[in-house]
């Protein structure tokens, strides 16, 4: 089991349950994979960097999770065959990432926090 984080943008014309919906879909296609989904942020509607299908928006969802190597290609396939995936991007996290994401969630401090600076 390798751990790994997937980013998916979809069009922004789905409704909450539509948007909802999606994200359950992918979710329980890991678990349905012999995976395990660590963790799920919906991030909402954010503007892209550059129009993609004519939309400069589009709702962001990141989920990490543990998978068998293989079950990439079959959410790949899933993920282009779905119109309502804009762009997706799988990235592979080592086991400093994913000690990093795991102090994240949890509120311990990282390292990188700005830092509050005091009018003295």
């Amino acid at each position: 089991m390798q751990n790994y984080e997937l980013m998916v943008i979809f069009t922004p014309v789905l409704s909450e349950e539509e948007y909802k919906a999606a994200q359950n879909k992918f979710a329980s296609l890991v678990t349905e994979n012999g995976g395990e989904a660590v963790h799920e942020n919906a991030w909402g509607l954010k503007s892209l960097a550059y129009p993609i299908q004519k939309k400069t928006t589009g709702l962001y969802w990141v989920l990490e999770y543990k998978a068998p190597t293989d079950f990439n290609e079959k959410l790949k396939t899933q993920l282009l065959r779905d119109e309502s995936v804009l762009r997706h991007m799988f990235t592979a996290l080592d086991k400093y990432a994913v000690e990093y994401n795991a102090k994240k969630r949890n509120g311990v401090k990282t390292g990188i926090e700005k830092a509050e600076v005091t009018n003295g």
